[in-house]
């Protein structure tokens, strides 16, 4: 009996192993497809999940192919979320952007991506924050995005080691324009331009990531147990069928 416990708790430990999933993304395509770059759609192109502008930062759509072009494998219709309305040279640091929010319930190791367009006026630095309750955030990790018209794709970073991240109903994610390192001011994406807060930032491909979150597998004795219960059942019924 002890051997077939055995052998039935590692079959199904084996099949609780988990992989990586993508929880929510967005594409920002058009649905259904139109053709057209200068339209698009906020809602989640896979899971469920809420976006919104920080600081007064408004939201159109653009090309995601131009100047290189996102990591979406969409070729005639790949757009991206363009913003713009960031702010005036000296101020605001860290409060404008844009945020996504959603739940990471019956996940843990959570990542979150993206790619990004710069313009030649936009802030070069970027910082991702995080929120567990969608109210108070952390910065996380920064990004330099040194070059004009450029898309820096693959964006990632992970939250597998920020307690509560995981198996959360409200976590969210920032992405906001920064000064540069040690100073009081906005520096522009391209060497030779100057920051303006008119200067645009393009997204694609935003996805939260995480591993399903595998049930508890009961001890060996739990399996005697239901293995036993088994066993008495399966000898009452052949007994019925006898009498």
């Amino acid at each position: 009996m002890s051997a077939k416990i055995t052998a039935l708790v590692l079959a199904l430990s084996s099949a609780s192993f988990a992989h990586a999933d993508v929880i929510t993304q967005w594409n920002f395509n058009s649905t259904p497809a139109d053709t057209s770059t200068a339209t698009g759609s906020l809602a989640t192109s896979v899971g469920s999940g809420s976006l919104s502008g920080v600081g007064g930062v408004s939201l159109a759509f653009g090309s995601g192919a131009s100047n290189g072009g996102s990591s979406d494998a969409v070729t005639v219709d790949d757009t991206g979320l363009q913003t713009t309305g960031y702010a005036a040279q000296g101020q605001g640091n860290k409060l404008h952007g844009v945020q996504f929010s959603v739940s990471t319930l019956g996940f843990d190791h959570i990542s979150f991506g993206y790619d990004l367009r710069h313009s030649n006026t936009s802030s070069r630095f970027e910082q991702v924050q995080y929120s567990l309750d969608g109210v108070t955030f952390t910065d996380l990790a920064g990004f330099d995005g040194n070059a004009g018209d450029t898309w820096f794709n693959g964006r990632t970073v992970s939250l597998a080691g920020i307690a509560g991240a995981a198996n959360n109903a409200n976590l969210s994610l920032r992405v906001v324009a920064a000064f540069a390192p040690g100073t009081s001011n906005y520096g522009a994406a391209s060497p030779t331009g100057t920051y303006a807060g008119t200067g645009t930032w393009r997204f694609d491909m935003v996805t939260f990531s995480g591993t399903a979150m595998a049930a508890p597998v009961p001890e060996p004795s739990s399996y005697a147990i239901a293995l036993a219960g088994l066993v008495v059942a399966g000898s009452l019924a052949r007994r019925r069928k006898v009498i």
